[in-house]
């Protein structure tokens, strides 16, 4: 995770670098790739946009109190999980989600009636988080 994690904050760096605005950039990720983008996201030290987990939940969340990022203390989280997933456990992400909103994040639970996929009204409400934090 925290390898992961410095890759992807040197990629968003780079985009800075090139000129886009930190705020302007949200983190996504399906299953693995919501562990790291909610990770990288709660720790990177300049303010995102937001942040979108699908199927996934936080194993670092007992030691976000020491290693998130007071720059994004705020920032909007947007966590969906099918209630029939086999791969990752549906509590898992409801206990991500339950710790986060503990914590003051201002965060979004979504649950669909799918396994450990996408469906069209979760792309729809993800469309609908998207235009809501960058506008």
């Amino acid at each position: 995770i925290y390898q992961s994690a410095s890759v992807i904050n040197d990629l968003i760096q780079q985009e800075i670098n090139a000129g886009i605005a930190s705020e302007n950039i949200l983190l996504a990720g399906f299953s693995q790739g919501g562990v790291i983008a909610l990770h990288t996201g709660l720790t990177f030290p300049s303010k995102l946009a937001g942040i979108v987990g699908l199927s996934t939940y936080l194993p670092t969340l007992d030691n976000l109190n020491q290693e998130r990022s007071e720059q994004n203390k705020n920032v909007s989280i947007f966590i969906g999980h099918g209630s029939e997933d086999p791969v990752v456990d549906m509590r898992a992400g409801q206990k991500t989600y339950q710790g986060l909103k503990a914590l003051g994040y201002p965060i979004e639970w979504h649950q669909y009636p799918m396994q450990h996929s996408v469906c069209l009204p979760e792309i729809n409400d993800i469309a609908e988080f998207i235009n809501a934090v960058l506008n």
